[in-house]
Formats: C-alpha cells, sequence, structure tokens
C-alpha cells in the first residue's frame, strides 16, 4: 500500500463546524494507514490532533473573514450587503481580474509549502463548492489545472444552494471553478443527493463519502463530563432537550423552541424541570441576528434557553475564568432528548454524534435524512418536513405523546438507542471510511504519483 504526504487545505480548522469535525475524523484515519498529514488554513480554532506543528501552515488571506474575502463579498455577493454598489460590466470585470489575481498570488504561497513539504495530494475542503474563502478557492484550481496537483475535492455543500451566494456578479466564473470540472482531479461528495447533482448539473462521477462517527470509542459518562449538570446549575432529575448545533437559520432552531413550548404547555407537571441548550456558536451563516430572535422567541414562549457556546470547543480544557470547556460529545451524554429539526443539511454530522452517545433524537425528515439516512432503518421520533404558509413547521401531537414516552421510559428509550447506535456502527464507522479512503487512493495513486514527478 502506497504512502503519501496528504495535505488538507480549508479557511478555518480546528473547530466545531463540521467541515472541521470531518477532517479531524479523516485525519486519524489515515494517520492509522500510514499517511503523513499535513494542514493549510486561514484560521485555526484549536491544535490539529495527529498533526505535528510544523507540518501546518497558517494563511490569514484565506480566513472566511479575511479583510479579503469581505472586501470581494460586498462587490460580488448583493445580499451579504445592506447597500450593494451597483456594477457596470466594465467594474465587474475589473474586480474579476483583481480577484484573480489575488487567487494566483495565494497559489504561490501554497505551492512553496507543498515544494517544502514534498506533498503529494491536497484534499480542499468545501474549498471549490463554497465561495466562503474566495481566494482559496482559485488558488486550489490554480494548483490543479496550471501545476498539475494531485487535488481531491471534499464537498460538503454547494454555493447554489445557499441564498446570499445563489444571487452573484460573478456566476460564471463560480460555475467554472466551484466546482471544477478538469481532468485529473477527483470529487467526494457526503451523500447521494449531491452525487446526483454533480452528475446531473457538472458531468462528473464523485465518489460518495458519508459523514461518519467513531463509534469503537463512543461518548460516554466519565469522571469530566459528570461534572456538567452541576456545572451549569441544572439538577439530576432536569430533563435536557439539547440542540447540538451551530446557530445558522437552516437549522431552523425557532422550531425547535416552539417544539420544547408546546411540549411544556401539555406536560404541565414536567415544566420546571425542561431546560433547552444550545451548544454551539452564532454561524457564519447568519447575515443578521438570528440569536437574538431565538433568546426573544424562547422568553416569549416560556422556554428556559441555555446557549452555552462559549463552554463547548473541539477540545477539553479548563479555563481560568470559565471553569470546564466540554467538548460537543460531552454535551449530547448528559443530553435527555436531541432536538434536530433542519430544513436543509448536507448530511447530519450532529445526528451521528447524537447516535454515537446514545440520546434519543427528534428530527425532521429532511432531503438527505430521507435518501441516505433513514433508509438504515433508524428509530427517530420524525417530523414530516410539513411547512405551513407561513414557513413554520407542522408538528402533530403523536410528535409530543412519543417524545413524552421516551423521556419516561428509560427501557424504550435504550432499546431505541441502541438500535440506532447499532445500525450507525454497521452504516457509518471509521472502518467503512478507512475502505472508502483506500479505494480512492488506490484509484487515484497513479495521478498523485505522476503529480510528484
Amino acid at each position: 500500500m502506497d504512502k503519501f504526504n496528504i495535505c488538507f487545505i480549508s479557511g478555518k480548522l480546528g473547530d466545531v463546524d463540521g467541515v472541521s469535525l470531518e477532517v479531524d475524523k479523516w485525519i486519524e484515519v489515515l494517520v492509522g494507514m500510514g499517511h503523513e498529514i499535513f494542514t493549510i488554513a486561514g484560521a485555526y480554532s484549536s491544535s490539529i490532533k495527529h498533526v505535528k506543528q510544523e507540518n501546518c501552515l497558517e494563511l490569514g488571506q484565506i480566513r472566511f473573514d479575511s479583510n479579503e474575502q469581505k472586501y470581494f463579498e460586498k462587490l460580488v455577493f448583493p445580499h451579504m450587503s445592506k447597500h450593494p454598489p451597483h456594477l457596470s460590466i466594465d467594474r465587474k470585470e475589473v474586480i474579476l481580474d483583481e480577484l484573480v489575481e489575488k487567487g494566483s498570488e495565494v497559489a504561490s504561497l501554497i505551492y512553496d509549502f507543498i515544494q517544502q513539504k514534498e506533498i503529494d495530494v491536497l484534499i480542499g475542503e468545501n474549498t471549490n463548492a463554497m465561495p466562503m474563502s474566495l481566494l482559496v478557492g482559485i488558488a486550489v484550481h490554480n494548483l490543479a489545472t496550471e501545476k498539475r496537483m494531485a487535488v481531491i475535492f471534499h464537498h460538503h455543500d454547494f454555493w447554489w444552494e445557499r441564498s446570499r451566494f445563489s444571487h452573484n456578479h460573478i456566476e460564471a466564473f463560480l460555475n467554472q471553478i466551484m466546482p471544477p470540472v478538469d481532468l485529473g482531479v477527483e470529487h467526494v461528495v457526503i451523500s447521494s443527493y449531491a452525487e446526483h447533482i454533480l452528475r446531473s448539473i457538472k458531468r462528473v462521477n464523485p465518489h460518495v463519502i458519508h459523514n461518519c462517527e467513531d463509534f469503537e470509542h463512543p461518548p460516554v459518562r466519565d469522571e469530566y463530563n459528570s461534572h456538567f449538570r452541576e456545572d451549569f446549575g441544572f439538577k439530576e432529575d432536569d430533563l435536557l432537550f439539547v440542540q447540538p448545533t451551530r446557530v445558522v437559520p437552516r437549522k431552523r432552531i425557532e422550531d425547535s423552541v416552539e417544539l420544547v413550548a408546546r411540549y411544556i404547555e401539555k406536560y404541565k407537571d414536567e415544566a420546571s424541570r425542561v431546560h433547552f441548550l444550545i451548544s454551539l456558536y452564532e454561524g457564519d451563516e447568519t447575515a443578521h441576528d438570528y440569536l437574538s430572535e431565538i433568546q426573544t422567541l424562547a422568553e416569549r414562549k416560556g422556554v428556559k434557553l441555555h446557549f452555552i457556546a462559549d463552554r463547548v470547543e473541539s477540545l477539553r480544557r479548563d479555563d481560568k475564568k470559565l471553569g470546564r470547556i466540554y467538548t460537543n460529545r460531552d454535551v449530547l451524554v448528559n443530553a435527555d432528548i436531541v432536538t434536530y429539526l433542519p430544513v436543509w443539511e448536507g448530511f447530519g454530522n450532529a445526528l451521528l454524534e447524537a447516535v454515537a452517545a446514545r440520546v434519543p433524537i427528534v428530527t425532521t425528515t429532511y432531503l438527505v435524512y430521507k435518501t441516505d439516512i433513514k433508509m438504515c432503518g433508524f428509530r427517530n421520533i420524525e417530523i414530516r418536513d410539513n411547512y405551513n404558509r407561513n414557513g413554520e413547521l407542522v408538528f402533530e401531537e403523536k410528535n409530543l405523546t412519543d417524545m413524552n414516552r421516551v423521556l419516561n421510559n428509560r427501557a424504550l428509550s435504550d432499546e431505541m438507542t441502541e438500535e440506532n447506535y447499532n445500525i450507525a456502527a454497521r452504516e457509518f464507522s471509521f472502518s467503512m471510511l478507512k475502505k472508502k479512503l483506500q479505494s480512492i487512493l488506490d484509484e487515484y495513486g497513479d495521478e498523485i504519483k505522476a503529480s510528484g514527478k
């Protein structure tokens, strides 16, 4: 089996977002397979496990919030600015030329690192699917097409799926590089739906590698996370409804708040014990003060909301001011039930994390859930992705009674979560990830070797 120097590149790594989490998992598996790993990122929220510090390069120009990104965003994505400028055709061409020039400069910096570290293959993590760092997208495309660098594009979601990017002044250019269709590169997507879209629109044949989870080492209650309830002032018999996601509109957290509100209205004897926790930070997909809206709604509905993102990171640590810093896995093993009601997801990382933590899940039947997850046989409390004229998720009385049964019947809860765990351990495990990565590297191996020469 060939061993390669593999470099991951992204605008952000070491964080708690889905892309960062999947990169961490790929790195762990690839290191176990004997490959040497390198990373390039605009920002590191924490150190990358299994990667030497000298193998990590930080390039501020490719941060999601870099000055360069913010400058070009305001010009080419009208929905990203309150007062978007009017651009003539000539002005658009000048902006595009400037953008390409800046991207080429970044490509040169990356190429220097590639030569210095003798990197064999680059893995672009959403670099050429979502224009949250335009410069890195241009740079990686240049490396693949001009330097003939071996590149695997790992796409988690696409720009045309986001309203703030779908209306833009550089559509032809985005179609060219996000994602590209050039020969000599490989594409990986995270769902069969995304595979279908790329086949239909781009006429490429991507590999499908679903999000996965380390089911051989699942999160469990231990001496560290057993202090969670005490640290946040919760009682042992409190009912913790956990939203284990970032605060972004497509997660439809307002629907989760409404669901909790209806539950405490129906089961008044439990209302005082019910707490709704949001574990992760306000995401970079939020163009307005979405969190404030959620907080206002929760207060109006009488839902006790706890936003605990300042105490949740990708790695455990002790903070002198805040105390114990937990991971999302620590939060989940202390949850009584998880709410996961997105209108759209690329796959469902948080869902798999909840399954691994053996927590009952209330989920919408969003598109990818129906195409890639539901058919595996999971036993979740499912709410049809059915929305009324006002765009509100339609709940049924059965949703509430099912939740109550699970929360008050430990045997039923254990039966459901154990069955879900066994299914996920079979379908979405690290062993499955290893097989698929090995298959891709075997298939792409000659191209990687040729690129090195």
